[in-house]
């Protein structure tokens, strides 16, 4: 075909375009504008040109791909070129655009850097949209052209999803430029034909299916979190290499207490700088978490913190740590200065390469709260997920927690476990400091000597938390010393390293807490924020005997609707249809049972939600062939299920914290408790529907889950 056809290509690479500008939440807006806009431009302007000479068709597809590949180079790779000509660097680096980038984003936090090493693989998908696109519509018509930047927009939702108000504007703006492909093709034939009806009718199409397209987008697409993007999986590699645990270090630091460690210029208040978060304890070792991503441009807070956040600063410079981590904050916002790796779920920064950077600019959220916030404030159960056990527990350990924190789990439960090992515990100083945060050392700190630093403090603090149901994770770090230099500045040293224990209240995340009574330096001024709020808290505290809760009854008829409510309002009498109906009433029927056995399950009272979300999670495992007998409890079910993708095994845990709070705890379930297990449900249901298709379906046509397991 000769044709120019401008309107109609124009249209086809424009469709193109707005599929590239999908990934928005991944790079933002601004980074993708010109290296989509200006290789669209370039194929465009090359394929009409081409298009009008006869000889140069069938060379149109390389000419319009070689001339948006120098348009990309121009744009993002002009740093490798000689003068704005290619060279072999250029070469290997759209290679390697090609193969790593796209994989470089998912390991990202997003929005992503607008690096070329991660925002490749958007334009060159583009490019390939627009070029196919054109070739397409050239050759078999308007619709066929539009299947390359349609499978662009299908990819982009696997990397981010988008839902509500961004996913109608989005479906109107690709139905709009799909419809007007449309419109121009048919007027391209009326104008052929000299005949047709008005340009009013032909615009006809594009209106209609950018009305539909919004529609269908905006029902369809999901509005909250995506069951599933290709980050759940992708998470940046961690070079092999034995770490010294920055708990066994701080025995020989505060031996060596005037070695400098890291000077920092900027925001006053902070009271402490973490360096890593341990949340893993076997009842031997304290670990850290491992799923780290490269910190993007922006680490916004958590979904968790539902309070007003400030933003704030400070440049940190002369480090000397000898470990991969860097100092930081609960929850860091960016860097500058060096690219870190950052764990999302625990705000510690590492720096992957080998050595440690000697300056860096950090940025920070901090929760707002008045003095007051903690007032009868409730632990958030939800981040409980994110922690591991205790291990082996040593006798006579529970009858201590049971003493130190009489009460439900809240965060004045929480502040009284503080007191508890600040008024009967005591620090040790001097030289021969005992050392050691496993079992056998906790055990003769908690039982025995008594003594101990902040280590056995913290150690001790978290592991009783956990034992009594209160959200806690370790941390290691460094005190903010008191005195600043004549320049406003302060230098950390050995003597400021510290563990500490940090729990989670709902609405604010991560509280510091202090039971070895270290973390003030002396001289320090007052409090802000959250510290201020939790020394307010601290200040209110009741005696211990107090905070004991009242009895209460439990909940037996809760308990006892089990599973034989769902089953036996399932109708029998289906079962006598005639044959003709039996696969219908199969298809139907089993799905429908499942859902209202689930609706009727949520709506529980009291107890009974909890008791009913570990059923229906127990069920969905059945569906899926997992093996489950009658008295196995939620942790077994975990145990069963280990082999399977993360997302099953951390709902079920989460899950399990919540059933062993709501039937054991004492106190019966707290308000939150329901939505807290239904929520782990899902979870549950998210990660088995990784599985495939025909596997969803299998487990949806499975009847034996309508039956309680023998």
């Amino acid at each position: 075909m000769t044709g120019e056809r401008v309107l109609p290509t124009a249209c086809a690479v424009l469709a193109a375009v707005v599929a590239g500008l999908l990934f928005a939440p991944v790079f933002g807006v601004p980074a993708l504008l010109l290296p989509l806009l200006a290789p669209a431009a370039v194929v465009l302007a090359v394929a009409v040109l081409a298009s009008r000479r006869e000889g140069l068709v069938p060379w149109r597809p390389v000419l319009t791909l070689l001339a948006g590949l120098l348009a990309i180079v121009e744009i993002l790779l002009f740093p490798t070129t000689a003068a704005g000509i290619p060279t072999g660097e250029t070469i290997r680096a759209l290679s390697s655009g090609a193969t790593d980038s796209w994989r470089l984003a998912l390991q990202s936090t997003w929005p992503a850097q607008p690096d070329p090493a991660l925002l490749l693989f958007v334009p060159l998908l583009t490019l390939i949209a627009c070029v196919l696109g054109v070739e397409l519509l050239h050759r078999w018509g308007a619709l066929p052209a539009l299947v390359p930047s349609f499978a662009v927009v299908v990819l982009s939702q696997f990397y981010s999803a988008l839902g509500g108000i961004a996913a109608t504007v989005a479906a109107l703006t690709y139905a709009a430029a799909a419809g007007a492909l449309l419109a121009a093709t048919r007027a391209d034939r009326v104008a052929e034909d000299r005949r047709g009806p008005s340009a009013v009718l032909l615009a006809a199409p594009a209106v209609t299916l950018a009305i539909v397209g919004a529609l269908v987008g905006g029902m369809l697409l999901p509005s909250g979190e995506p069951r599933y993007t290709f980050q759940d999986e992708e998470f940046a590699p961690l070079a092999e290499s034995s770490l010294t645990n920055p708990l066994d270090e701080l025995s020989d630091r505060l031996s060596h207490p005037d070695t400098p460690v890291f000077t920092v210029d900027g925001d006053a208040g902070v009271d402490r700088w973490p360096v890593v978060v341990l949340s893993e304890f076997d009842g031997v070792n304290w670990t850290p978490g491992n799923r780290y991503r490269r910190l993007g441009e922006t680490l916004p807070p958590g979904d968790e913190i539902t309070v007003d956040v400030e933003r704030r600063s400070a440049e940190i410079r002369d480090v000397r740590l000898e470990g991969p981590w860097l100092p930081s904050q609960s929850l860091p916002a960016g860097v500058d200065g060096v690219d870190p790796l950052v764990e999302e779920r625990q705000g510690s920064l590492l720096v992957p390469r080998t050595g440690t950077p000697g300056e860096y600019s950090l940025s920070w959220w901090e929760p707002r709260v008045a003095r007051d916030a903690f007032r009868g404030a409730a632990v958030d159960r939800s981040l409980a997920a994110e922690l591991g056990g205790v291990g082996q527990v040593p006798p006579g350990i529970v009858e201590l927690a049971d003493r130190a924190a009489p009460a439900r789990p809240t965060f004045q439960t929480a502040l009284a476990l503080e007191r508890f090992l600040r008024e009967e515990y005591r620090l040790a100083t001097g030289q021969n400091l005992p050392t050691g945060h496993s079992w056998p050392q906790l055990e003769e700190f908690l039982l025995e000597t008594r003594r101990g630093t902040s280590e056995q403090f913290a150690a001790a603090y978290v592991a009783l938390a956990r034992i009594k149901g209160i959200p806690a994770r370790l941390v290691v770090g460094f005190r903010a010393p008191a005195e600043r230099e004549a320049d406003g500045s302060y230098t950390v040293r050995n003597g400021d390293a510290l563990a500490w224990p940090e729990v989670a209240v709902e609405g604010v995340g991560w509280v510091r807490l202090d039971p070895s009574g270290t973390a003030a330096a002396q001289g320090a001024g007052p409090s802000r924020g959250v510290a201020a709020a939790a020394e307010e808290a601290r200040e209110e505290l009741p005696p211990s005997d107090e905070l004991r809760d009242a009895p209460v009854a439990p909940e037996p008829a809760a308990l006892e609707t089990g599973t034989a409510s769902g089953w036996s309002s399932f109708p029998f009498w289906t079962l006598l249809a005639v044959p003709a109906l039996a696969a219908l009433l199969w298809a139907v029927g089993v799905p429908l049972a499942k859902a209202l056995r689930a609706r009727r399950r949520r709506r529980r009272p009291g107890a009974g939600a909890v008791v009913g979300a570990w059923e229906e999670a127990r069920d969905r495992l059945r569906a899926y062939g997992v093996p489950v007998s009658a008295g196995m409890t939620v942790r077994d079910l975990t145990s069963a299920v280990a082999v399977t993708d993360g997302a099953t095994v951390d709902g079920l845990r989460a899950l399990g914290a919540t059933v062993d709070f709501a039937l054991w705890s004492g106190s019966g379930p707290g308000p939150d408790s329901g939505r807290h297990a239904w929520a782990a449900v899902r979870t549950v249901r998210k990660g088995l529907a990784r599985r495939g298709l025909r596997a969803r379906i299998r487990a949806a046509l499975n009847p034996r889950p309508l039956r309680a397991p023998r």
